[in-house]
């Protein structure tokens, strides 16, 4: 028997093939994009539904992913996926096996994946349930470890100081989570055929896992060693087209010089290629391996499948129309978008500047000192947290405990008004500020209302809260200050109790994660990490009235970007340097406010000096 195919080979193979290959690849993220994504929003409602909201968020998602109707949305949602890449390599292989040209590879393809597309979806079920199977163990020990050793302190704490538990269990978590890695690496090399026993021998999916690890004995390390170089090539081209766009992005600025505008049009067109060759080499690398594993098979078995007969029917044409008008709707789409973003993109926008626990890179958070700094910087807001005392005082802190300001353990909710006045949250941050003890809310008020400020109260809950919302609307009512604030929190229920105190109040949702629509929450803002922002969200957002900010985003570029989608807000801990970033921002002519968010996008030539990033410490 001859050598097995090296992945050099398979490239070289993978290569001659590369224009079906391309359409493919195009083909099937186009189509899952215009599928798949509406049926997993149509899951996520059917399954929200019974939350009685139209989204969940943070602690919510944990409690509902553990409901039946959340597990099954869970494995739903992975079964889309991994069916996806399926499909990808299915049709693939079915090139490599059938040869002849692109439309009619594509068109049997067609006909092939809908014959089989029960079997393909079983299959691509079977192997969600089986990785799964795989996985849970290892996480749930992982995640058991994390609570069993590093529960007893706000996890901020963990996170800051690093303290030697911290790193030991986050160095054996990262063991466990490898060991995983090694485990799924060898279970799928043993699995690496059973597509293949599905398409060519019919192999129920059920059996084909089973006969695949069986055929696959003996050879598997050979196989994990093929599948590791082919990454390496793969990580290779992608690096050198980087490097290769690097170069001409600089091209581009030595060519035109000071021309700024012919500079932005360049670094588009170069943008549109670099994208549109990355797919290429994404859809060449996906060939590639679909070589190897064709590879493996035909060793494994002794068997070269034989061209699939032609299946010729009238309405063969029409299929492969129909999914032709499918790719072009989705690129069209996508050329709408890009031209909204480009809109975007160059436009002069104001954003309100909000001093994420006072302007916490200048004083220590949630202290005097850094709600005085954010108004002194002329913040549109200060956003503080606040928590309830043993004493029924309301405080101004984040965390659960005092560990990462104060190096005290004791629990915001076990302490007293006596207790709190002997604990220094300032000296962590530096000597200047070891006179800084946590204030209560009504301290940060009457300074705010003193100084004509705003401020955004959070309201942190612990399962401790007794009466946060109402001691809340009593001491702002006091100071008649209602016109002044907004309330917001992560916990919707304590929301719902604000709302319906003070229903007048402007109030929002403040979500790290969430699934569903966000947009559809009763509230007047969402304030949402830079992670879940997305240009439709933000019109989801402003279609409904509401508003959309943005947290935690301290650096230029970034601060930059945000405003390009269109945020109406910026929750930093630097509102210094944010109303810089946005003045200078609307300074710019149109092409280097699109230059600035090329560079920071897509790391696309040197891109724009905005501003010094100075800190005033």
């Amino acid at each position: 028997m001859s050598d097995a195919i090296s992945p050099l080979a398979a490239y070289r193979t993978a290569l001659h093939r590369l224009a079906p290959f391309t359409a493919i690849h195009f083909a099937v993220r186009l189509i899952a994009a215009a599928i798949f994504v509406p049926l997993m929003g149509l899951l996520l409602s059917l399954a929200i539904a019974t939350s009685d909201q139209s989204a969940l968020t943070d602690q919510d998602i944990a409690s509902f992913l553990l409901t039946p109707a959340g597990a099954a949305g869970l494995l739903v949602l992975a079964g889309l996926g991994i069916v996806s890449a399926v499909l990808d390599v299915t049709l693939m292989t079915h090139t490599i096996r059938q040869g002849g040209g692109m439309i009619s590879v594509l068109a049997s393809g067609l006909g092939l994946v809908t014959r089989r597309f029960s079997a393909l979806f079983r299959f691509g079920a079977l192997l969600t349930l089986r990785v799964l199977a795989l996985s849970l163990p290892f996480v749930a020990v992982a995640g058991g470890l994390w609570l069993l050793v590093l529960s007893d302190y706000d996890i901020n704490y963990y996170l800051t100081y690093h303290p030697p538990e911290f790193v030991i269990t986050s160095i054996a978590i990262g063991i466990i989570l490898l060991a995983l890695a090694i485990v799924l690496l060898m279970r799928l090399t043993s699995w690496s055929i059973a597509l293949h026993l599905v398409l060519f021998r019919r192999t129920p999916p059920s059996a084909a896992f089973r006969d695949s690890a069986d055929m696959m004995h003996g050879a598997r390390s050979g196989l994990v060693g093929r599948t590791a170089g082919w990454g390496v090539l793969l990580w290779v081209l992608k690096t050198a087209l980087t490097l290769f766009v690097g170069l001409l992005s600089s091209g581009a600025y030595a060519l035109f010089g000071d021309d700024l505008g012919l500079v932005a049009m360049a670094s588009v067109v170069i943008l549109g290629l670099w994208l549109l060759a990355d797919a290429v080499i994404s859809a060449w690398g996906y060939g590639a391996l679909s070589v190897l594993l064709f590879d493996a098979y035909t060793r494994r078995t002794g068997e070269v499948p034989p061209p699939a007969k032609d299946h010729a029917s009238p309405y063969r044409a029409f299929a492969v129309a129909a999914v032709l008008l499918v790719v072009l709707g989705v690129a069209g789409g996508g050329l709408d978008a890009t031209l909204d973003r480009l809109d975007r993109v160059t436009a002069v926008r104001t954003v309100e500047i909000i001093a994420h626990r006072g302007a916490a890179a200048s004083r220590p958070e949630n202290t005097m000192a850094s709600v005085e700094k954010a108004l002194d910087d002329h913040a549109d807001w200060v956003e503080i947290d606040v928590q309830e005392t043993a004493d029924g005082e309301v405080v101004v802190a984040h965390d659960s405990d005092f560990m990462k300001l104060g190096g005290n353990p004791l629990k915001v909710w076990d302490s007293t008004m006596e207790d709190i006045a002997g604990i220094d949250i300032g000296s962590w941050f530096g000597p200047d500020y070891a006179d800084q003890r946590t204030p209560t809310l009504r301290q940060v008020l009457e300074l705010a209302k003193a100084r004509d400020g705003q401020v955004i109260i959070e309201l942190k809950y612990y399962g401790h809260d007794v009466a946060l919302e109402q001691k809340v609307a009593d001491i702002v009512d006091s100071l008649d200050m209602g016109n002044s604030i907004a309330v917001m929190s992560l916990k919707l229920p304590g929301l719902r109790k604000m709302q319906a105190l003070r229903p007048d109040w402007t109030s929002g949702i403040l979500a790290a994660t969430a699934i569903g629509d966000l947009s559809g929450l009763r509230a007047d803002f969402l304030a949402v990490n830079t992670g879940q922002v997305s240009v439709s969200l933000i019109d989801r957002a402003h279609d409904r009235g509401q508003k959309l900010y943005v947290w935690t985003v301290d650096d230029a570029p970034t601060m930059s970007r945000m405003i390009s989608m269109g945020v109406d807000g910026l929750i930093t801990n630097e509102p210094a340097l944010a109303r810089q970033v946005m003045d200078a921002r609307n300074d710019l002519s149109t092409a280097e406010r699109l230059l600035l968010w090329l560079g920071d996008r897509f790391r696309l030539g040197r891109g724009v000096d905005l501003v010094a990033e100075e800190r005033d410490a």
